[in-house]
């Protein structure tokens, strides 16, 4: 472990070590019993030099929400914009998704702890905001499939969208109950092609 009395790295690389060893901490004990001191130790800081990049532990998990968010969305948004047909991209957002997922895996077990939190939060505001361009982001590549006749007459575009964002969180569910997530992308693949059943009439490439 590096020395705990200096710390030489630029801002920037430091706050971006710090949230890593948030998520890499909740990947492995409960993001509720993570401490500042914790974390710390885990990066070979001290407490104080902690606080010199984030304020306050409020401040430090908002960062780390506001990562989880720019790293997420820039993928899903990269995922559908390698793809022609909408149901394409569709199924290559739910890939991008399950595999970020098993990339960072203390990040569903980090937001499923604040957001059952009782208590309002600026957290669960930022989830919410995220969730939300997850949706219109959805809801784009199902209008688009639609235009093309790609999906079921009369289909709910709003439940479809609830669809695909369900069956993710159950995915992730079940990896969570397993503790391992090695086995996602295989059973995201199987349970895509179940969705894409649902919702299309002919997927034409």
């Amino acid at each position: 472990m590096p020395n705990a009395t200096t710390d030489r790295q630029p801002t920037q690389a430091r706050q971006a070590e710090i949230i890593a060893a948030v998520l890499a901490l909740s990947a492995s004990q409960g993001p509720g019993t993570i401490t500042t001191q914790g974390i710390a130790a885990a990066i070979g800081l001290t407490h104080g030099a902690l606080f010199k990049h984030f304020p306050t532990k409020a401040a430090l998990w908002l960062a780390v929400i506001d990562w989880v968010d720019a790293q997420l969305m820039a993928r899903l948004h990269a995922a559908a914009n390698s793809c022609d047909h909408p149901v394409a991209a569709l199924r290559a957002v739910f890939m991008a998704h399950t595999d970020f997922v098993v990339a960072h895996p203390g990040v569903p077990r980090f937001l499923f702890n604040e957001l059952q939190q009782p208590e309002d939060s600026p957290i669960k505001h930022r989830v919410g905001d995220m969730l939300g361009r997850y949706r219109q982001l959805l809801l784009v590549l199902l209008k688009r499939a639609a235009a093309l006749g790609a999906l079921r007459p009369r289909l709910n575009l709003d439940a479809a969208a609830t669809l695909f964002i369900g069956s993710l969180q159950g995915l992730v569910m079940q990896a969570m109950l397993r503790g391992d997530t090695a086995d996602m992308p295989s059973a995201a693949s199987a349970v895509f092609g179940l969705y894409r059943s649902a919702i299309i009439v002919e997927l034409t490439t």
